[in-house]
């Protein structure tokens, strides 16, 4: 189990996301547009380095949606390796069996 102040920070960091994506997107573009003179781009530059960090999409982290453990986890499942064997082995994922040949 992972710690929770690491789990929690991490949900923070998405919540923070998820509110500045609009701000984010938008100052990306003015700056990605050439068309515009340098002076605008560069304003906007500025205002996208003044917002929080944790506001970035890139600085949540995936993890386990079970255990918080945040390696080794599958995308399509949320469920790190351990948790998802555990799983599968009950018979709780529909469709997946265990191999055996």
């Amino acid at each position: 189990m992972a710690k929770v102040s690491a789990v929690n920070r991490n949900a923070k960091r998405a919540n923070m996301a998820q509110r500045d994506k609009a701000k984010r997107t938008a100052l990306k573009n003015i700056i990605m547009d050439r068309s515009l003179p340098v002076e605008e781009r560069f304003d906007a530059s500025l205002k996208l380095a003044e917002l929080p960090r944790n506001g970035s999409r890139v600085r949540v982290r995936l993890r386990c949606e079970l255990s918080g453990r945040p390696r080794a986890n599958y995308r399509k499942f949320k469920l790190s390796r351990v948790a998802l064997r555990d799983l599968a082995s009950a018979g709780q994922i529909p469709g997946m069996v265990k191999s055996s040949w």
